[in-house]
């Protein structure tokens, strides 16, 4: 078998400038150190990543260009989308030879024809809200972007994600009406799965004929608090990124690693 295409997923990193703690508790960009630390010493590099929004905490400049510094060692292909923390115009005017970034002239919206897995990114950002939504020329966009690729194995990158996912206070803020997204999802079996952030926590949920699932975050996460009612708190569990792995033969799996030391690999004995 062919060696198979890797995307790794980082998301909602939330940098803040200065070494300013998050919360007074973490500092995002130590912690976004150790996670492009650990994917560079991966036994298997990634052939691409993807950043699914909430890159920095403000939307600001400087937090932009801490992001490219930290980055900078990842020598593959990098490819952003805005969350809700974001701010379109910072984030293009900090990575100008992102071209991709620069496909639509309104929302972040980019197809990334160059590998073996279809990179297609949508951009649910509503600036000065927490909930995302899709507007009608994105989801036109989409519609005629995978109608113009129809054998080609394709991947959908978005912030918000399109379910539901129990968590009381994430639901309030999520993506408003996904049902004319599924619509345009349903018309378009090459599409292997949609992969979201926001959530901070690794999530999987059928929709619209495929798998959409958000990605933990290389920060925080929220706790498993099933209520419909659930405060909106963080937890210092692992931070983790995921990794994708896709071959014709076999479609897409997924994985969660986690950014840390750990003891291990121990072989198994009897």
């Amino acid at each position: 078998m062919s060696r198979p295409f890797l995307l790794a997923q980082i998301s909602d990193l939330h940098l803040k400038a200065g070494g300013q703690l998050s919360y007074g508790v973490f500092d995002a960009a130590d912690m976004l150190r150790a996670c492009v630390s650990q994917l560079l010493t991966q036994k298997q590099l990634p052939d691409a990543v993807a950043i699914t929004g909430d890159l920095t905490d403000l939307g600001k400049p400087e937090e932009y260009a801490l992001l490219r510094k930290l980055i900078a060692p990842l020598e593959m292909p990098v490819y952003l989308i805005p969350g809700n923390h974001d701010r379109r115009d910072a984030l293009r005017a900090a990575f100008p030879e992102h071209g991709y970034l620069r496909q639509s002239p309104g929302r972040i919206c980019y197809a990334i024809e160059a590998h073996a897995l279809r990179i297609v990114a949508l951009d649910t950002l509503v600036e000065g809200e927490s909930g995302g939504d899709l507007d009608a020329p994105s989801l036109a966009w989409l519609d005629r972007t995978l109608a113009g690729a129809p054998g080609h194995a394709t991947v959908v990158l978005m912030h918000h994600p399109p379910f539901r996912t129990y968590i009381g206070h994430l639901d309030k803020f999520g993506l408003r009406d996904p049902a004319p997204l599924a619509a345009v999802i349903e018309r378009h079996p090459q599409v292997q799965a949609i992969l979201c952030g926001h959530v901070h926590r690794p999530i999987h949920a059928r929709f619209a004929g495929t798998v959409a699932s958000t990605a933990p975050s290389a920060v925080h996460q929220i706790p498993v608090d099933l209520d419909t009612e659930a405060p909106s708190r963080f937890a210092m569990e692992p931070p983790a990124y995921r990794v994708h792995a896709y071959s014709p033969e076999s479609g897409l799996a997924s994985h969660v690693a986690y950014i840390g030391a750990f003891s291990g690999p121990h072989p198994f004995r009897m």
